[in-house]
């Protein structure tokens, strides 16, 4: 290096990486220091690395790598000094268009991070259609789910074998009745209330189911009226293939019981299967 000379790419390179001792290092600043060609030179270099160093994962360098590495490039040096003379490159020459040999080795680098961005971005859109296709597979699910419970009603209500019931209070009129579909060998039931009473604060009306077996009574949901007296009680989790004697709606605690407390406001025996 000269003071009609550019700095070679190598040496910038080098200085960049901060890899020259103090002197060559000082040489090198105080030349930058006049010369606008090398300064941009050295940005661009900068840039090349920095592009490649967020590539990567950061690690220490071995011990002695610096040295290995300055070494390699002195004896390079003194085999191209051998071969062939050296090049001087003038000032007023273009510096892009004369050091375009001069970044071999930096232009692998800058392919393996430009692959790396390409696999980032490809790995961020997979990630983006997988959550994509996840949300369609629940939507999907939600769906058939929904379509699974309207069949089954649909079958309860047409269903040949179900029981059709009818469950009235007093004469006093309006009087509160119900109308229950049960599906003893699936498990399924449908009620249908109207004019019923209002309820106290806390309470809520509870469906129970009264085997023919003798056994307990089965709890078969909660349901509140509505304004008009109307509510409904809709395919609830109850055991399947349990013969029905009758059925019964009592008041009982907002939060259902396990037995069925008095009085019962609404009993109705249930007829034998398809009649």
């Amino acid at each position: 290096m000269t003071d009609n000379a550019h700095i070679p790419a190598e040496t910038l390179a080098l200085h960049a990486l901060a890899a020259l001792d103090s002197a060559e290092s000082a040489a090198v600043r105080a030349h930058l220091a006049q010369c606008e060609a090398c300064r941009a030179e050295l940005a661009r270099a900068r840039g090349d690395l920095a592009l490649v160093a967020m590539s990567v994962d950061q690690r220490p360098l071995p011990e002695g790598a610096r040295e290995r590495f300055l070494g390699r490039i002195t004896e390079q040096a003194g085999s191209a000094s051998q071969s062939a003379p050296a090049v001087v490159i003038p000032i007023t020459a273009k510096p892009h268009a004369k050091r375009a040999a001069a970044w071999p080795a930096l232009s692998g680098w800058l392919a393996a991070a430009a692959l790396l961005l390409v696999s980032a971005g490809l790995g961020l859109k997979i990630r983006t259609l997988s959550r994509q296709l996840d949300a369609t597979a629940q939507q999907l699910d939600a769906q058939i789910d929904h379509n699974r419970h309207a069949h089954q009603v649909l079958d309860l209500l047409t269903a040949p074998t179900a029981q059709h019931v009818m469950l009235t209070a007093g004469k006093t009129p309006p009087a509160p009745s119900a109308r229950a579909v049960y599906l003893a060998a699936r498990g399924a039931l449908v009620l249908e209330a109207s004019n019923l009473k209002p309820l106290p604060p806390a309470k809520a009306y509870e469906l129970w189911v009264i085997p023919a077996s003798g056994a307990a009574p089965i709890p078969a949901g909660l349901f509140w009226p509505d304004a008009t007296g109307n509510a409904s009680v809709v395919m609830p989790k109850i055991p399947w293939g349990v013969a029905a004697k009758a059925f019964g709606v009592t008041i009982e605690n907002d939060a259902g019981s396990a037995t069925p407390t008095a009085p019962i406001v609404l009993a109705g025996a249930a007829p034998a299967p398809g009649d």
